[in-house]
């Protein structure tokens, strides 16, 4: 999937808090000052074209709704995230957080007693 500005995240965030939503909703969440309806539907538009969004139809208005979930865009962020700065090796994203002091290693033998228990 196509990279999410930090706009679209934002809008996306609220999708993902507050479920499906028309755009004047939408523009309701935002302090202010409120962007325009105008410009919330051109971006609500182009989250849809990049399949993160989907709606309802309402007579003539439309109801948006996230077509993924938070949780699925995390994953597949992540993944992207691995695959283009460690060269998809997630024992190197381990290794650079242990060396980062980002993780310890009493963290992994926790990470790991948990993993071995979930079965």
């Amino acid at each position: 999937m196509e990279k999410l500005t930090k706009k679209e995240e934002r809008i996306m965030q609220l999708y993902w808090e507050h479920g499906p939503m028309f755009v004047k909703d939408l523009q309701e969440l935002y302090p202010d000052p409120r962007p325009e309806r105008t410009t919330l539907s051109t971006q609500v538009r182009i989250l849809e074209s990049k399949g993160y969004l989907a709606h309802k139809s309402y007579g003539g208005s439309f109801q948006y709704y996230p077509a993924l979930t938070q949780e699925q865009y995390q994953k597949d962020t992540l993944s992207s995230l691995i695959d283009k700065w460690f060269g998809n090796s997630y024992e190197r994203v381990v290794t650079t957080f242990v060396k980062e002091e980002k993780l310890s290693i009493e963290d992994m033998k926790r990470i790991i007693k948990n993993l071995e228990n979930s079965d």
